[in-house]
């Protein structure tokens, strides 16, 4: 991006919400289930249909306003969002409009400037060349996610970069699976992002001409998304054209953005209250019930962390808003009676080491107990084993389990103990290469990496490699 432009980002995030039934009506959700089996008359917008508000999917909604700061509103409406497309049974969504659950609210220095309640479309099925029909490529729609509970969340156009956005939808993706209030799997539908982004003079105040990038089903996707729509923008401004208002697709294999349409304002949809459903009104036990619900979200266990684990702010970062690796380094410091110096230990290798094994799966699936993950550190704070023979053992927890202190017996990677059983494989590294202790004794010490190898290579990595430093600068006097 070259200095004289500022991307302005703002991100409309759908959450599908984790009720039983759907939003307007009592047929059950059921992920992959066989196409048009959970439809009723309500969600396919059939004549003389009655909808009624899902109350499950507004409890949820206020815990997730409370959870962000929101303000929530006493009385809220809902609105038809008039539209047609073939996903669309009633030729309307219900949707909120002027009257949202929820207003304001923060997330990571980001503000929010509504959370509100609607519900799903359908899905489109395009069957390509596998289902043309007189020679036409041919589409199917699934009825079943019609209705789905969903969160719309917008925020203000606070973001500066593809990067910015991927790191702070993680966040809230974070924020919401500790609620408990959806599944937020962006690869299985329930957490979509829509990105709006311009360009504008830096330093300047008014926003410019917006695009939309829709549906992006990835975090990464979104980044390379926005990322794309930034450079496009800066070269036709910078070429002496005009940006359009328009809707785009960007097309993760190719990089290639395409335009949908013609990107629509507020009234182009003719908002107007639903007759067919009361407002919500909003009650002191309603908010007491969902205040109850919410348990310690991430931002306040990651201040947890930095207070009682002495932890980086970075590392109580990537615990906290990881739950399952904050819980696993929970449950491995509880199962060690050792103090918080110990515990900075164990988020090191929980976030390191362990992490490098098994990426994004949950450790507590593995074969690594947290018990065994605090008996392994224990033992390399204790000098009972090196890092490189803590690694060896933590590779065959992960193949079978067991008990560390079980396995460096069987396999004989205890620790050098004897000082003088050291010192002598030091000396016969020393008199095994003349040149390199010369080059030592010289004052070359880069050299010495030459005599410790054959150590650590003797030892089977069993001697600490600090100590072995020390021995061999005493053996030959530097």
């Amino acid at each position: 991006m070259t200095p004289d432009f500022e991307p302005v980002i703002g991100l409309e995030i759908h959450v599908q919400l984790k009720t039983r039934t759907k939003m307007f009506c009592g047929c059950e959700l059921s992920f992959g289930a066989p196409p048009n089996t959970l439809t009723c008359p309500v969600c396919l917008g059939l004549p003389g249909a009655l909808p009624v508000a899902n109350a499950r999917a507004i409890h949820f909604a206020l815990m997730i306003g409370l959870a962000l700061g929101c303000e929530l509103a006493d009385h809220s409406v809902f609105h038809r969002k008039n539209y047609f497309y073939p996903d669309l049974p009633k030729g309307y969504q219900i949707s909120q409009y002027d009257e949202p659950l929820c207003r304001g609210g923060e997330l990571a220095g980001v503000r929010l400037h509504r959370v509100h309640l609607e519900e799903d479309a359908a899905k489109l099925i395009h069957l390509g060349a596998s289902g043309r029909i007189h020679g036409s490529e041919q589409s199917i729609v699934d009825f079943n996610r019609g209705g789905t509970p969903l969160v719309e969340i917008v925020t203000e156009p606070e973001l500066r970069s593809g990067e910015h956005a991927r790191e702070w939808l993680s966040l809230l993706r974070a924020t919401l699976r500790s609620l408990g209030v959806s599944d937020v799997n962006m690869e299985e539908g329930s957490l979509r992002a829509d990105a709006n982004v311009s360009l504008r003079p830096a330093g300047s105040t008014p926003l410019g001409t917006k695009t939309e990038l829709k549906n992006m089903n990835s975090f990464r996707f979104l980044e390379r998304g926005v990322t794309a729509e930034i450079e496009r923008q800066r070269a036709i401004i910078e070429g002496g054209g005009e940006v359009a208002q328009e809707t785009l697709h960007f097309d993760p294999a190719s990089g290639a953005l395409t335009t949908l349409r013609s990107k629509e304002e507020a009234h182009d949809y003719r908002y107007f209250p639903e007759p067919d459903l009361v407002p919500i009104a909003t009650t002191a036990e309603m908010l007491e019930q969902a205040r109850a619900a919410i348990g310690e979200l991430p931002a306040a266990r990651a201040v947890r962390f930095e207070r009682d684990f002495g932890l980086s702010a970075e590392m109580a970062h990537l615990l906290a808003f990881r739950s399952d690796l904050g819980d696993y380094f929970e449950a491995a410091n509880a199962a060690s009676a050792a103090d918080s110096g110990h515990a900075q230990q164990l988020a090191n290798w929980v976030s390191g080491q362990l992490v490098a094994r098994i990426g994004e799966q949950d450790p507590a699936t593995s074969n690594v107990t947290p018990a065994a993950l605090a008996t392994l550190v224990e033992l390399v704070s204790a000098r009972e084993l090196t890092n490189g023979t803590a690694r060896e053992v933590l590779d065959v927890l992960l193949q079978s389990g067991g008990d560390p202190r079980a396995i460096v017996a069987e396999r004989g990677l205890a620790s050098l103990s004897d000082d003088s059983e050291l010192a002598a494989i030091v000396a016969a590294a020393i008199a095994a290469d003349p040149d390199a202790a010369a080059k030592v004794r010289a004052g070359n010490a880069k050299a010495i990496a030459a005599l410790i190898g054959p150590v650590m290579r003797e030892t089977r990595g069993r001697a600490d490699g600090s100590e072995v430093t020390k021995l061999i600068r005493e053996q030959l006097g530097v």
